[in-house]
């Protein structure tokens, strides 16, 4: 999933609307599984409730302002993809299996295929991951992959380092020195609830998206930022707060790309 160009290079104020908005509002209907998506009438009666102005939002007449209206847009936009788009293409463990393995048999990798951090009869090969690397070396002939990077990725000018980052990512190409791309990959198809490691891989994801953005805004150097998750029921089932935030970050630039679940093989 790449972002919506209309909501594209929009002001700060935005974005801080739209994380008021999940704050008081919140991000989906309980006991209905989907996304929610409030109305401009019921945004402006949450701020109404905390004495926040809506001046911004809808002028004296009750009429909708600019912001007002891209807000409800938005908030409608990220529902729909999510609950339309997204939902639908998380897999669950014995699903990606199915097609870890036939591509495994199709494509005969020589690519390295990690296993899990499981223990007992859940240990075995990181599916998500393992259908990543087999597809990126199916289609990337020739070119190298750095597919299980063990440094820090480093931009450099005329040979010398320039900006290194701070964390390491899951994967880059071609390599950790001057990368085209980089990557992380969420995949946590054994957890039972939605807990802080979780949530923790969230704002690492943001925090590197801020990182690359800074060394483009003083370097002019642009390294593509790709996120890729899956787990229907950690995502779904448990985070879809945070499914949203996830979408935020794409719009707020900081992610290139996202590609849940069975997406990347599409």
């Amino acid at each position: 999933m790449q972002p919506n160009q209309k909501f594209l290079d929009l002001p700060e104020q935005f974005w801080a609307n739209v994380r008021y908005i999940g704050q008081e509002i919140g991000y989906s209907r309980r006991g209905t599984g989907t996304i929610c998506k409030p109305t401009l009438a019921e945004i402006v009666q949450a701020y109404q409730r905390n004495n926040v102005s809506t001046n911004h939002l809808v002028d004296k007449s009750g009429n909708f302002m600019k912001l007002g209206s891209q807000l409800a847009d938005y908030m409608k936009f990220r529902a729909d993809v999510l609950n339309n788009y997204v939902e639908p293409n998380l897999m669950d463990v014995d699903k990606a299996r199915q097609e870890f393995e036939n591509l495994k048999a199709s494509l005969l990798p020589q690519c390295p295929i990690p296993m899990n951090k499981q223990k007992g009869e859940k240990k075995a090969p990181a599916y998500f991951t393992g259908i990543i690397n087999m597809l990126i070396e199916a289609n990337s002939g020739e070119i190298p992959c750095n597919f299980d990077p063990r440094k820090l990725a480093v931009l450099s000018r005329n040979g010398e380092p320039v900006y290194t980052f701070a964390r390491r990512f899951d994967g880059a190409f071609p390599d950790i020195l001057d990368p085209i791309a980089v990557w992380e990959i969420k995949e946590y198809y054994y957890t039972t609830t939605f807990g802080s490691r979780v949530a923790d891989g969230v704002y690492e994801t943001l925090l590197d998206g801020m990182e690359i953005k800074r060394a483009f805004d003083i370097f002019e150097i642009n390294t593509r930022h790709l996120l890729m998750i899956d787990s229907h029921y950690t995502w779904w089932e448990c985070g879809r707060s945070y499914l949203c935030r996830i979408i935020d970050m794409l719009h707020m630039g900081f992610v290139d790309e996202v590609l849940f679940g069975a997406e990347v093989i599409d």
